[in-house]
């Protein structure tokens, strides 16, 4: 059974939690506390091979401040960072995310970071504030992965960008030749232990 261990990112607003329940459950819920940190656990197969998942969920990240714990970004094996197309400010906060992350593993990853840029809400076309054309560029020059999607109302796109996100993982993983973490798992794993508390979910 492999380990998989994701960290999900975003704005407050931006709906990455609705993303990723769509993705563990195929429900959609509009409504979510954003001052909240969780952590999911799902057993899955992808390609004939059995993997525990878990994926962190924080509380959203402001703009304003450099408020990503550097713990996650030690423990997590892949990133999906979540703004709306109908907000400018939360895609500007990605493309910052997107910089501490790589700023992070400049010196702990070889290769590429596994990481998903999503675009939320392509229901809300009529208001669109990002153009795809300049989130894909953002995610090339990132070299990333990058889907708009609609947690409101399609599944399988939603499904099918955590695929490919847990399929680049495995190939980075497999690459390294061992199952070793960075440095900060032990601590990431107490962390989790002393602030969640109860708010581990399985599903």
């Amino acid at each position: 059974m492999n380990d998989i261990k994701l960290a999900l990112l975003g704005s407050e607003g931006a709906g990455k939690s609705a993303v990723l329940v769509r993705f563990l459950t195929k429900r959609f819920i509009g409504e979510y506390a954003s001052n909240t940190n969780s952590l999911y656990h799902k057993r899955l197969s992808i390609d004939g091979r059995q993997l525990n998942l878990e994926v962190f969920d924080p509380c959203s990240q402001s703009e304003e401040s450099r408020c990503i714990l550097e713990e996650p970004l030690d423990w997590a094996d892949g990133f999906v960072v979540v703004y709306t197309i109908s907000d400018r400010r939360s895609f500007l906060n990605a493309k910052n995310i997107l910089a501490q992350i790589k700023e992070s593993r400049r010196e702990t990853c070889k290769g590429e970071v596994p990481i998903c840029l999503v675009g939320n809400k392509q229901d809300l076309c009529h208001s669109r504030q990002v153009s795809e054309e300049e989130a894909r560029f953002l995610a090339q020059e990132n070299k990333c992965l990058f889907q708009e999607v609609s947690a409101a109302e399609n599944y399988l796109e939603i499904s099918n960008l955590f695929t490919k996100l847990i399929r680049h993982v495995m190939e980075q993983l497999k690459h390294r030749g061992d199952r070793r973490r960075y440095s900060g798992s032990k601590s990431m794993a107490k962390l989790i232990n002393n602030v969640f508390g109860k708010r581990r979910k399985s599903v």
